[in-house]
């Protein structure tokens, strides 16, 4: 199938926009053009609260125990709903995961560390549910965009909202973060103080602060003309794993700003990195190894100078 040009699209997403029928993210997933995969499921409720849905993706021919990716999506914590994200769902789905794109609560309803309380009861749904798909519930990798990949993070690196979920946390084969705040101390921004001011205690709010020796392995992404959250972040969370011995490969793709990042999974985008490609690649080689037997490998350095995190 021949896609379509960039520019096109970008000009039918303006007007759609401009038309006022909806946001440009939303216009994204209605217009552009997705990967073969089948939803699955559609809204499935893994709690009780409305934010509490889950959508399941699979590959177009099927999934017979394949790792089961879950996606968190970004937006400061504050926005972000499942339904725009179906296109990210079904290019893990094409790569050979049972994708599962969940919701999650939102300030002001909640603050931290509530939202990765929902990720973690996300997680408890996979691994009950994820079989009856054709997903393999011991092969769970977590991958997030943004305040996204700050979840994801999170519930990788302190198993503790993993455990008060009934989850045992060594189902966790491996972690992806694109583009994600990992070291955003101090708070800057009204946002931020405001879903994370109330901690009792703001350092452990930090994924950099989280990083235990048996974590399981990270892949972290970002590119090097991000000014949104500035690229000092993945570097800052990569020295502190290799610091700890766990297995982290880096990527900056250049050219790519905070949401090229995630566009570049898509398929009209995909041709500006290799992000999709690479990173399905790391995760898929964790599920084949397993946890225990994970060998360190040399992971490309960053070599963007240090400076302050703007608001993810």
């Amino acid at each position: 199938m021949t896609l379509p040009p960039l520019a096109p699209l970008l000009v039918a997403l303006g007007l759609t926009v401009s038309l006022g029928a909806c946001s440009p993210l939303t216009a994204f997933a209605t217009l552009t053009p997705t990967d073969p995969a089948s939803r699955e499921g559609q809204g499935l409720a893994y709690g009780a609260d409305p934010r509490q849905r889950l959508d399941v993706y699979a590959p177009a021919g099927g999934a017979e125990a394949a790792p089961v990716a879950i996606f968190f999506y970004g937006g400061s914590w504050t926005d972000g709903r499942r339904q725009d994200y179906g296109w990210v769902g079904r290019a893990l789905a094409a790569e050979g995961f049972l994708a599962i794109n969940p919701d999650y609560r939102l300030y002001p309803d909640v603050t931290y560390p509530e939202f990765l309380a929902d990720g973690a009861l996300a997680v408890a749904w996979a691994v009950e549910n994820a079989a009856r798909y054709g997903g393999d519930p011991q092969k769970i990798v977590l991958i997030g965009h943004s305040a996204g990949a700050y979840n994801a993070i999170m519930l990788g690196l302190d198993d503790s909202y993993l455990r008060d979920a009934d989850v045992d946390p060594q189902r966790i084969r491996a972690v992806a973060g694109l583009a994600g705040p990992y070291d955003f101390l101090p708070l800057e921004g009204r946002t931020t103080q405001a879903v994370f001011g109330g901690a009792g205690d703001l350092e452990a709010t930090q994924p950099v602060n989280q990083v235990r020796p048996g974590a399981p392995p990270v892949f972290l992404a970002t590119g090097d003309s991000d000014t949104v959250v500035l690229p000092r972040n993945t570097q800052a969370l990569a020295g502190a794993l290799r610091e700890r011995g766990v297995a982290v490969e880096t990527r900056v793709y250049p050219d790519l700003g905070h949401a090229g990042v995630l566009l570049a999974l898509s398929r009209p985008l995909r041709g500006r990195a290799p992000v999709l490609e690479e990173m399905a690649a790391f995760l898929k080689a964790q599920t084949q190894i397993g946890r225990d037997n994970v060998a360190l490998g040399a992971a490309p350095q960053i070599d963007q100078p240090l400076s302050s995190l703007g608001s993810p």
